[in-house]
């Protein structure tokens, strides 16, 4: 099996070593160095990291996420870089690409995207085909809010219905066409740097547009 969420790990890293921590990121007003925390404490502190989805526990992990950001910025991306800890469920292969895959794919775009200039980068086929596999299953929790229907459709790779209209008409609903890496970057909310055409009645287009896409 081939370890993408590594792969992504590692080649964020070197994108944020790279950059530098006070650059920007798509993740506003995070810049590069709270990336970094907000991933070390993603894994490394459970109690902290629930404040990502328990709201009323949200201003623990802000704090701690803020200290740790002011820490010795080549020791924080070295933290990311080395991985989950042993006793997380991550550490296990499938669990990792299952748990990580996405969100190292996402940040990473994150960063790239936000600096100026910036240009998308070739995916090989394999990160291609595993990024749509993890955009398909998460698809329908980004699309519930969508008043209308929702078909993604990325380049050399598939279709696929993420949310269906209320009588079931998949060609009722607006397209969302664009590469693998641009479908997913508008699904996680990024649109604002999603290279992707809508293609549909304008009404249904312009709902779509106006609706925050989230899990």
């Amino acid at each position: 099996m081939t370890r993408y969420a590594q792969q992504e790990r590692q080649a964020l890293c070197d994108t944020m070593l790279a950059v530098g921590p006070t650059a920007a990121t798509m993740c506003s007003p995070w810049v590069v160095r709270d990336l970094a925390a907000h991933l070390v404490l993603r894994e490394t502190r459970p109690d902290l990291a629930v404040g990502i989805i328990v709201k009323p526990l949200a201003s623990r992990l802000e704090r701690a996420q803020d200290e740790l950001a002011t820490s010795d910025f080549d020791e924080l991306v070295g933290r990311v870089r080395s991985g989950p800890p042993w006793w997380s469920a991550a550490s296990i292969a499938a669990v990792d690409e299952a748990m990580n895959r996405m969100e190292f794919f996402v940040h990473h775009e994150d960063v790239l995207r936000a600096q100026p200039g910036w240009t998308a980068r070739a995916l090989e086929a394999g990160l291609e085909k595993a990024v749509w596999s993890g955009l398909t299953r998460a698809a329908g929790m980004f699309y519930k809010r969508s008043p209308v229907g929702v078909v993604l459709d990325a380049d050399r790779v598939g279709r696929h219905v993420a949310k269906k209209t209320a009588d079931g008409a998949a060609d009722a609903s607006v397209v969302v066409r664009g590469s693998v890496a641009d479908v997913v970057l508008y699904s996680y909310g990024r649109k604002s740097v999603a290279n992707v055409s809508l293609v549909g009645p304008a009404e249904a287009v312009a709902a779509l547009e106006g609706t925050r896409l989230s899990i």
